[in-house]
Parts: C-alpha cells; structure tokens; sequence
C-alpha cells in the first residue's frame, strides 16, 4: 500500500542472502529468494516503520534467519499497532529483533559484507548500508531520487538527516549506485548535483 521497495541481496558462490526491508507482501518475498535460489540469513531493518517491517515476522518464521536493526528504533518499532491501526491496516506480528546494527558494524550474509551507517533523522535508529567492492548503498528513508526523508514523523530531526546525508552519504563516490527504500535508484553524484533538499551541502 506504501510503495516500499524491499531488496533481496544475494551472494553467487555461497548463495547465502541478504533481505533489506520486508515491509508488506512476505509470499512474494519468499518466492523471490526461492526463485533465484538462494538461502536467507539475514534481514536487516534500515528503520523501524511499519512499511519497512510489517513482513519481517514471516519472512523471519519461515527463513529462520537473523533479524538486524538499530536498537535506538526500538521504542518505534513497539508502537507498530499503532501504526498500523493509524494507516487502517491489519496491524501484523512482531518478529523478535535478534541484534543490533550500531554503526560502523559489519552485516554479513555468505562472503558479501554490509557496512551499517547509521543515518539518523528520519527515525533515531536509521541506518544505510553501503557495500564498497559492489559501489552500492540502500539508503532507507534517508535519501531518496530528488528528496529526502520526512521529519514530521515521531522521532523525526530535520537537521539530523541532513546531517547524517552530509556526514556519511555524501562521503561515497559519485558513482555510488542508491536503492531507496521507496521509489527509483538513484547515484551519488546525481543527488549531490540535482537534489533541491542538498544544495549548499558537503
């Protein structure tokens, strides 16, 4: 209902895999990893929102692999009924939050890698997730093509998600491909020179 985008990473020589945001849709999320033939360990929630959680539960259940977030999102991701009930939606189960993604820390899944950049503003516990050898971050609700995250949320800072684009985002090579967690892919260089939110930033 939301449009989130959920990304399903995959490591070729161990098929181990990586998935990014299961907000809605656990069936088709599950079909994907089997169609592409891989094995689940980890899933990993760049933020606390019921968009990008409500199928973590499921996919959890059925994977049996570990479930990462930023624990400073946890006061967030307890009010998901309420969420949901706001949004008029069948509020889904909480799947347990196995371990924590503090910044700088590593997120494994197979050989790959996934570097957590906690990007707070959107929500306190943010994260991105950048992976260098592959020039590739999934920015979550922090940067998104030709805008940003929202701040009228509760927990919400307009200076922190700035700061947190400026500080760890902006830092990447131009190159950098961008998954957001809704709408189209985007790069670096392209938000740096285009996006109207990021203008004056370094």
């Amino acid at each position: 209902m939301l449009g989130a985008n959920c990304v399903v990473l995959g490591d070729e020589s161990t098929r181990a895999a990586a998935i990014v945001d299961p907000g809605d849709e656990g069936p088709a999320i599950l079909d994907a990893v089997e169609r592409l033939g891989l094995r689940a360990t980890a899933i990993v929630l760049t933020h606390a929102h019921i968009d990008h959680a409500a199928a973590a539960h499921a996919v959890k259940q059925a994977t049996g692999a570990l479930l990462y977030m930023n624990f400073a999102d946890l006061p967030i991701y307890e009010q998901m009924s309420a969420f949901a009930n706001w949004l008029g939606m069948q509020p889904p189960e909480r799947a347990a939050i196995d371990r924590d993604a503090p910044d700088g820390s590593a997120i494994a899944f197979g050989d790959k890698r996934m570097t957590v950049l906690h990007t707070p503003g959107h929500t306190p516990g943010g994260i991105s997730l950048w992976m260098p050898d592959e020039k590739l971050v999934l920015s979550g609700d922090t940067l998104f093509r030709d805008s940003i995250g929202r701040t009228d949320l509760p927990g919400g800072d307009s200076r922190s998600i700035l700061r947190s684009i400026a500080g760890k985002l902006l830092t990447l090579p131009d190159e950098t491909v961008v998954i957001p967690g809704h709408g189209e892919a985007t790069t670096i260089g392209r938000e740096r020179e285009r996006n109207p939110f990021l203008q004056g930033l370094r």
